[in-house]
């Protein structure tokens, strides 16, 4: 599932960029009234917010693919609240270092309290 997630968010990216290419470079003006797709559209959003977070690595993959999923636009956004996004940035990180058990719940407790 995370790799067509991935899949997806490299094609959209790559379809945005092929646009903005073609608008920028084209001689005729109807080249330039051409509109985004709903999906590219969803992926300019979720970028801008993602890059406005300063998200990198894993975080930002996240972000992105419950952006996506959620099919959110500055118009119908559903923002995660700070501690939402805490949460989910400390299970990334616990999930990445294979934490279980009381091992786990120790470094979710730091976490959450440290950012």
């Amino acid at each position: 599932m995370k790799m067509m997630l991935l899949a997806a968010l490299l094609v959209g990216m790559t379809g945005m960029a092929t646009a903005q290419a073609a608008q920028t470079t084209a001689a005729a003006p109807a080249a330039a009234e051409k509109t985004m797709t709903p999906q590219q559209q969803r992926m300019t959003s979720c970028n801008q917010q993602a890059t406005a977070k300063s998200m990198k690595g894993d975080e930002r993959k996240t972000y992105m693919s419950n952006c996506l999923k959620n099919g959110s636009s500055p118009s119908n956004e559903k923002s995660l609240t700070p501690q939402q996004q805490k949460m989910g940035t400390c299970n990334a990180e616990a999930s990445k270092k294979a934490l279980k058990g009381d091992a786990r719940k120790t470094f979710m407790s730091d976490c959450l309290k440290k950012k």
